[in-house]
């Protein structure tokens, strides 16, 4: 298993999570893989499926997969993000981590990325009254 953000990182990783889910109901992950075994894109979808992250109420889970050892990364949205987002959504999320990942300011990159998701999926997924954390905000390593 990789271990690639230090403590600090995490934490400020785990926050931006966490402020980023206050907003809105959607869930967002952060997965670290160590090498990949195909594509980040396919990965992605493989980790997407094996974190259950298809499995929230709404359908509005959203995944940043990092691959460091195979300078690869992807982020992906479940069904339901995919309805509520403009086309060119993924790829301007995929810009600012690329951006950021050139200059090797990693984790400022994806706390970026986690914010812009937070504040979009707000207004097509708020926060209810009754809303549960459906989705760990720990990253997943592998």
């Amino acid at each position: 298993m990789i271990k690639f953000f230090d403590r600090i990182q995490e934490e400020n990783i785990v926050l931006a999570i966490r402020e980023a889910e206050a907003c809105t109901s959607g869930e967002i992950r952060v997965h670290i893989e160590d090498r990949l075994k195909t594509t980040a894109l396919e990965e992605a979808k493989l980790v997407f499926g094996r974190l259950d992250m298809h499995k929230t109420q709404a359908r509005n889970g959203v995944l940043i997969l990092l691959a460091p050892n195979d300078k690869q990364f992807a982020i992906i949205g479940d069904k339901g993000i995919h309805a509520a987002v403009e086309v060119d959504f993924w790829e301007n999320e995929r810009n600012i981590l690329l951006k950021h990942f050139k200059k090797g300011a990693f984790c400022e990159g994806i706390c970026e990325v986690i914010r812009q998701v937070g504040e979009k999926l707000k207004s097509d997924f708020p926060v209810e009254d009754d809303d549960v954390n459906e989705l760990p905000d720990e990253i997943s390593y592998s």
